[in-house]
Order: C-alpha cells, then sequence, then structure tokens
C-alpha cells in the first residue's frame, strides 16, 4: 500500500497500515475461512502505538459476510469478571448478568450465539484481561473448528508475564494449527520517507525520534509545521494546545475514566453539546461501548499527565459522584474510582461488593484481588473485622493456588484473634492454615497447627462448628498419614457437631473422609458413597469440597489400578476446576493424570500433564508422582538419567512424611538402580526402614506390591509381612505365576508391567514377548536391560533390537492425540471426530496420520482391533 506524497496530512489509521499488507492478508484470510465455517483466528501482539487496533479494524471493514463483534478488555486496577463478554453480550444476543452467571453458563451461551451466525470476535487488549474472559477464550479456542469464527485478539507482549492470565491462551493458540500469532514490527524509514515527503520534515530525524512507532509517526506528520516534538507525549499535547481550561477540564475527566465515560454519566459532569464538538476536533475521541474512550491508549495517558499534582483524586471523585447519581451499579469500576479518589469508606463498600459478585463467577482470581482492596481500605478499630476479612483473602488466594500468600494472610490474623480475645477465631485460623500448610507439603506444621486448632475450639467451644471443622481436618490429616483409626475417631466428632448444628458442608466433609477411608482400606462400596457426596457437594454449591473429593477419588482409583474408572473422573473434575476456577484442585488433577497416562503407557502425554504441574505455581505435595514420571519415562527410554528429579522426589517425599508418598519413590530408586546397573545406597541403606511402614495395610498394598517386585528383580531380600494380602497380580509374581501375571495386566491396561511379568519369567519364549512389548512401547532402555539378561542366560532367541524407523511408540501420543485415538477406537469418523472435539475436519486428519504412525499401524481398523491392547478401549 502506498500513499500520494503530496499530503502534507494523513489519517492515522492509513500511516499505521503502511507496511502492513502481510498482516492484513493474515487476518481477511482467518475471515473467509470463517465465513466457509472453519473456525480459527490470529493473536497481534505489538508495542503501544504499533497499530493493532487499526489493523484489525481494517480488516473488519470488509468482514466477508461475517456478524462483527468487537469488545475490549478494562484499563481498571482490578478488571470486571468477563467484562468483555458483558459488553458485548447484546451483540452477540445474549444476556449475561453480572456476578450471577456460573462460568459455564456463560461459556455455553457465548458458544451457542457463535455456532449460530458466522462471526468476526474480536477482543482487545489482552494484557488487561480477567482470568474469567480468559477461560471463555479458552473455551471457544478449544472449540473453534466446529465454529465459523474468527477470533481475532490483541496484546502487548512484554506485559504478558509467566503469570498473567493471558499467558495459558496464548499457549493454545500457538499449539492450535488454526491460529496465527503476528508480530507488527515498527515502521522501515523508507515507510516514513513516503510519510513526509512533500513536508519540512526529515525522514531520518523523525524515525530516529519515533522509532518507527506508526501512532507516534502519524502525530508528527498530522501537524508538519510544529517543531518536531520529543515524545508521544509531545505530540499528542500539541493538539489539545488550544483548548481552554473548561474543555481541558473535560478531556481530563474522559482520560480519568480509563474504560470509557459512559454516555450517561456526562450530563451529571456538566458537559453539553458545544463542549463534546469542541473536543471532537482535537481528534483525540472517540466512541466506543455506549460513551467516551480516547482513539488510542498512548493518547489518553498523554492527557493524563497534564493534571496537576494532587487533582486526579479530585477528577475520581467527580466520576464517582456523578457515577452514583445516574445510579451506575458496576462496583469494580466503581472501586477504581473510590481508590483513586482516595475515599477509602467507599473504596471498601465497593471492593467488598465487587468481591461478592467474582465470588459467585466463580472467577477467585479477581475475588482475591477485590479482597486485597477491601482489606487496604478498612477503616476499623475492631482486630476482628480486620481477621475475618483477611480470612477471606486467603481462601481465595489458596483456590487461585497462591498458597504462599494465602499462608502469610492467615498467620497475620493469629495477633488480632488475640487482641480481639477469640478463641475461636484464632482456632479456625490455625485449621485453615493447617490445610494449607499441609498442600505446601510441610506436614509437620499442618498437624501442629490441626492440633492447637482442636484444642482452642475444645475449650472455646466444644460443640461448636469451629471444634468440628478442627477435628474434621486433623481427621483428614490422619487418613492421609494411613491412621485410620484416629482419623474416624476425630472424624465421629465432626459428623457429632454437624449434625447437631444442621450443617450440610460440615456433614459432607465428613462423610466423605468416612468413605475416602474405606475406599483406602479396600471397601467396595466405598467408592459409590464417595461419588454420591462428591454430586451431593456440587448440587449445593460446595465447590472447593466437591472439588476435593475428586482429588481423593481419582487418586484412590490410580493407585487401585481401576484405570478407566479414573478416566471417567477426570473427564468431569478437570473441567469442573475450570469452571469453577479452582486453579490449586487442578493442579493435584493433572499432576494424578500424569501418572494414570504413565501407568497407561501413554508416556508423552504423561509427560506433558507432568511439566504442567511443575512448571506451575501450584501445591508441592502435587508434585511427588510428577517428578517420578519425569524421571522414569526418560530412563524406561533409554535416555537422560532420571536423578536430579528421583532426588527431587525424595526430598519433597521426606517432607510430607506419608508412606503412600514414600514408598513409589523408593521404588522408582530400585527401578533405575536395576536398569542402569549402578548401585544406589539409597536402595539398601533405605529399604528396611520403608518397608517397617508396612504392616499389611491394605492402602499401602499396591505401593508395596510395587515395590517388593522390584527389589525381587534386583535381588534384594523382601521381609513383608504375610505377602498373600497383596493385591493379586504381586501375589502372582511372586508365586512365580508371571504368565498370569501378565494377563492381569493386560486386562487392567498396565502394557509396562505386563511386558516386565513376562520377562520376570524363566521361560525363553516369555521372556522374548516381554521384550517385544517393552520394544512396541518405546522402553529401549529397559528392553536393552532384558536382551542383556537374556544374553547372560544363554538364550539366544531374543528378539533383535527394531529400527526406530519401524518401532511402533503408543507412549508418544500426546492429550489431544490421546483423544483422537481413542475416539479411532471406538469407530468414529474423522467428521464424528471433529464434531465431538470440537475442531476442525482438516485437523482431526493430521492428528488421525499423527496416531497411525506413533502406533506404528497402517489404517484405522487395526487401531479398532488392538484398542485393549494400547490402552484405548
Amino acid at each position: 500500500m502506498t500513499l500520494t506524497a503530496t499530503r502534507p496530512t494523513i489519517y492515522a489509521g492509513l500511516v499505521r497500515l503502511l507496511e502492513r499488507d502481510h498482516e492484513l492478508g493474515v487476518i481477511r484470510s482467518a475471515l473467509a475461512a470463517a465465513s466457509r465455517g472453519e473456525g480459527g483466528g490470529v493473536a497481534v501482539s505489538g508495542e503501544p502505538g504499533a497499530g493493532k487496533s487499526t489493523l484489525i479494524g481494517a480488516a473488519a471493514t470488509d468482514p466477508v459476510g461475517l456478524r462483527v463483534v468487537r469488545g475490549g478488555c478494562d484499563p481498571l486496577r482490578t478488571p470486571r469478571p468477563l467484562g468483555p463478554f458483558l459488553d458485548t453480550a447484546s451483540e452477540l444476543d445474549i444476556e449475561l448478568l453480572a456476578g450471577d452467571e456460573a462460568l459455564t453458563t456463560v461459556c455455553e451461551k457465548v458458544y451457542d450465539a457463535l455456532r449460530a451466525t458466522p462471526t468476526l470476535l474480536v477482543v482487545e487488549d489482552l494484557h488487561w484481561v480477567d482470568a474469567a474472559s480468559v477461560e471463555v477464550l479458552r473455551f471457544l479456542t478449544h472449540r473453534s473448528g466446529s465454529l465459523p469464527l474468527a477470533l481475532v485478539v490483541s496484546y502487548r507482549d512484554h506485559e504478558i508475564g509467566p503469570r498473567h492470565p493471558a499467558r495459558a491462551l496464548l499457549g493454545d493458540l500457538a499449539r492450535d494449527d488454526g491460529f496465527t500469532t503476528l508480530a507488527l514490527d515498527p515502521l522501515s524509514i523508507g515507510a516514513v520517507e513516503q510519510l513526509v515527503a512533500g513536508t519540512a520534515l526529515a525522514a531520518d530525524q523523525v524515525h530516529q525520534v519515533t522509532g518507527g512507532n506508526p501512532f507516534f509517526v502519524a502525530e508528527v506528520v498530522k501537524d508538519p509545521d510544529r517543531p518536531l516534538p520529543a515524545s508521544v507525549r509531545d505530540a499528542v499535547l500539541a493538539r489539545a494546545a488550544d483548548l481552554d481550561d473548561a474543555d481541558l477540564d473535560v478531556l481530563q475527566l474522559v482520560a480519568a475514566a480509563p474504560d470509557r465515560l459512559v454516555d450517561r454519566v456526562l450530563p451529571a459532569l456538566g458537559v453539553d453539546l458545544p463542549t463534546l464538538r469542541r473536543l471532537q476536533e482535537t481528534g483525540l475521541l472517540d466512541r466506543a461501548r455506549g460513551g467516551l474512550v480516547f482513539r488510542h491508549e498512548l493518547a489518553r495517558q498523554a492527557v493524563e499527565t497534564t493534571v496537576p499534582a494532587g487533582g486526579s483524586a479530585d477528577l475520581h471523585a467527580r466520576l464517582l459522584a456523578a457515577m452514583e447519581r445516574v445510579g451506575m451499579d458496576e462496583p469494580a469500576v466503581l472501586t477504581h474510582h473510590a481508590v483513586a479518589a482516595h475515599d477509602r469508606e467507599r473504596a471498601f463498600r465497593y471492593a467488598r461488593a465487587a468481591a461478592d459478585d467474582a465470588v459467585r463467577a466463580a472467577a477467585h482470581t479477581e475475588a482475591a484481588a477485590f479482597l486485597e482492596t477491601a482489606l487496604d481500605h478498612l477503616v476499623t478499630d475492631d482486630p476482628r473485622e480486620r481477621a475475618e476479612l483477611t480470612l477471606e483473602l486467603a481462601f481465595q488466594l489458596y483456590m487461585t493456588s497462591r498458597l504462599r500468600e494465602a499462608i502469610d494472610h492467615v498467620e497475620s490474623t493469629m495477633t488480632l484473634w488475640e487482641s480481639a480475645d477469640d478463641a475461636a477465631g484464632l482456632a479456625a485460623a490455625h485449621e485453615m492454615v493447617a490445610v494449607f500448610e499441609y498442600y505446601n507439603a510441610r506436614a509437620e506444621q499442618a498437624r501442629s497447627h490441626a492440633d492447637h486448632a482442636s484444642d482452642l475450639a475444645r475449650s472455646a467451644a466444644p460443640e461448636d462448628l469451629v471444634f468440628g471443622s478442627a477435628q474434621a481436618t486433623r481427621g483428614y490429616l490422619a487418613y492421609r498419614r494411613g491412621e485410620y483409626d484416629r482419623a474416624l475417631q476425630w472424624n465421629d466428632d465432626a459428623s457429632r457437631v454437624a449434625v447437631r448444628m444442621g450443617d450440610d458442608q460440615l456433614t459432607l466433609r465428613s462423610r466423605f473422609l468416612h468413605a475416602a477411608s474405606d475406599l483406602a482400606k479396600g471397601s467396595g462400596d466405598a467408592r459409590a458413597q464417595l461419588a454420591d457426596w462428591i454430586e451431593a457437594a456440587r448440587s449445593l454449591d460446595l465447590d472447593e469440597l466437591a472439588s476435593t473429593g475428586y482429588s481423593n477419588l481419582v487418586s484412590l482409583d490410580v493407585e487401585q489400578r481401576r484405570f478407566r474408572a479414573a478416566e471417567n473422573v477426570l473427564g468431569e473434575s478437570l473441567p469442573f476446576t475450570v469452571e469453577k476456577d479452582i486453579p490449586i484442585c487442578r493442579h493435584w488433577q493433572t499432576g494424578v493424570r500424569s501418572r494414570l497416562h504413565f501407568s497407561q503407557g501413554h508416556w508423552s502425554a504423561a509427560l506433558e500433564d507432568a511439566g504442567a504441574v511443575l512448571i506451575d505455581d501450584g501445591m508441592p505435595l502435587a508434585m511427588v508422582w510428577p517428578l517420578l514420571v519425569s524421571a522414569l519415562v526418560p530412563l524406561r527410554r533409554g535416555e537422560a538419567g532420571p536423578e536430579l528429579a528421583l532426588d527431587e522426589a525424595a526430598d519433597l517425599a521426606a517432607r510430607i512424611g506419608e508412606p503412600m508418598m514414600r514408598i513409589p519413590v523408593h521404588t522408582a530408586r530400585v527401578e533405575s538402580a536395576w536398569t542402569t546397573g549402578d548401585p544406589d545406597p539409597h536402595v539398601g541403606e533405605g529399604t528396611p526402614d520403608v518397608l517397617a511402614s508396612y504392616d499389611g495395610d491394605p492402602a499401602l498394598s499396591w505401593a508395596v506390591g510395587d515395590l517388593v517386585v522390584w527389589l525381587r528383580r534386583l535381588g534384594l531380600p523382601t521381609p513383608v509381612p504375610d505377602p498373600e494380602r497383596l493385591p493379586e497380580p504381586y501375589r502372582l509374581s511372586l508365586s512365580g505365576r508371571h504368565d498370569e501375571a501378565a494377563a492381569w495386566w493386560h486386562r487392567t491396561g498396565d502394557p509396562f508391567a505386563e511386558a516386565m511379568a513376562w520377562g520376570d519369567s524363566e521361560d525363553p519364549a516369555h521372556r522374548s514377548r516381554g521384550v517385544e512389548l517393552l520394544d512396541r512401547l518405546g522402553a529401549v532402555g529397559t528392553a536393552d536391560r532384558r536382551r542383556a539378561e537374556l544374553r547372560r542366560d544363554g538364550i539366544a532367541t531374543a528378539p533383535a533390537k527394531p529400527r526406530a524407523s519401524t518401532r511402533a511408540n503408543p507412549g508418544g501420543l500426546t492429550n489431544r492425540q490421546l483423544d483422537v485415538a481413542r475416539l479411532v477406537a471406538r469407530g468414529f469418523t474423522n467428521a464424528e471426530i471433529a464434531e465431538r472435539l470440537y475442531i476442525s475436519p482438516k485437523t482431526t486428519d493430521h492428528h488421525v496420520s499423527a496416531v497411525l504412525m506413533k502406533l506404528g499401524l497402517g489404517n484405522r481398523r487395526q487401531v479398532v482391533v488392538r484398542a485393549d491392547e494400547l490402552g484405548l478401549a
């Protein structure tokens, strides 16, 4: 695109479209695809002034039959939950009520609206996005292949750090074949030469001063006869230089409303039509979303700097008063202005209301931010009120995986409760921090706090909810240690209080613990009971309790090798953690899924989940198995050594101090020593101590059985009391019935355990079969170790090592490929898979081809035939 050299005044939009032909073409291609029913989109990044909005606007002028819906994120201190979707609800023809909509409801409403009509949906300024809107956008992204949707988002990349809410969304967009990411570069000096041609401006000077920033260049070229400004601020303010004080005052009011100054507030501020006309002549303002906004955020910031020192509070106070007079009911916006106005009473009141809205919407990230604001502006001499608000904040921090902050906040209330002489409040604080410290992998500190909470509550109110809750927490910690009698004794105290007080939450907590204890000890009926209590918690909107119930249920399912049941639970529980914005539980359950994939031989998917857990700042308690997966998969594949991850897992398990954590870590050390042939002092010295924790406890029998079988392979003694009480596959192996053990593992869906059971046999044919299974799984390191054993024993029939190009690798499937493979195994066509997984048919074709290649199979029928063997049934 070229501009005529004879026009000294150039429209800013045209300037910022210069050298954007490629980017404009990419967006228009996405629009054309959406008009054909092929969903996808574009993420546009660039510095302020790079021309993101102008580029998107130019593409939207020719939407090829698409409905155009444009929304933006709020530049508020704390953004409104679901702000972009609340603002665009009328254009999407849906009704959303701030603070009253569950996140899943919002997702489904938006999805249904987009499914019905081909749409260009633009969400600008993701660097200001709220966490709830991110989840809606991720929901749409994962289903974009089935929608006639072009989703275009813009953001400043340098403002989105590792923990920014939008980071996960940008990761999704980068991995999705239907999306393209565009980074807008500054204008070249050649482009600047075109723009200043016919003026007295020197292109090299303009380029040097502006750095090629399109917005800055546009501001310079609009007034070429003025002295070259030194900054964007100078260029913008030159356009307001002729305003009188009254008009500048209104311009400053608009600048003080960063989201927009809504039309209905203007009369309350005394802004009349002639004033608006004069302001329009500056070229700085525009209309959007029913109000006045600056054409660019850089312009707003420039005008904001003209407010004299100390004058900003007055502007915000005037805006706040005007909004109250017209009855605006947006607590998030009112909070922003009240804080800026230094109005502590209003800031507290509105932040409290905004936090309540956020909690109802399951937007815990924003709820925490608003509660922090409320706490900062709390004006009271009552230590009890401050302590109660701090505990509320701590709970929201916990829900969003900010454990260390949550612990610090709870501990800060201890002196407040003491000064209020409130033993019950102090007990509640100790109980809360006990839970948080346990998830923080500080089990000893957790038990100390729980015991102290119980003692305080018993003295203050032995029949009150505080005591019942403290006993429930003590019971849960004892259950996790395997001390079931003590756990149930304390749990009975909680149950008695719950019945007397008629408290549903405490009643369900006590029922959860009882059912989980019975299930851990092997009771078949307890699983159905635990599932029922989870549903009861969901029906009562006890989201955190329901999610915790899911976490315990699926952990026991995987531990007791109910793999298909575990898949079903995770299929419900992980979406629930997203729907209810509970990342702390999502962190744990993703770790459990990592272990499940590992056991099923889906090792790439296991590593994918393990990496997500380890890189995230969640609960350390959840990291033991992801560390083990990170160590054992490379070990089995014959890749880099596992020592570092194993050492980390051992240190973490020692801090937690639970046999259920320590035994698998020790087993991994034994497997490493067997596979590598390198002696490990931890194995010889630590085995007696690890096994000493087992006294026939059925909850530990699976972990102990695994350890004993690995010790037997290493030729070490296995002093286990009553080995007949171990689970069936280990009894079969220990009694020499290796073929029956292999068959058991095959039925269960653990191909590695099946292969190892065949390899433990003395029958050369069985041992060769075990090597073949290991080869097929991609367990190169383990297979090589078995081949060495066969050569040592003089067995000449060892299978030849397959070439890498012909080796099947079911362990190489990613999570998405696993989803596709399971549907292929069930006989779904590509079109049906695309509809089921909300992806495009083209993307489905790619996934199916990758699945067949990694499985080493020639066609879909072979996937169906071998589905059980491959763990896809």
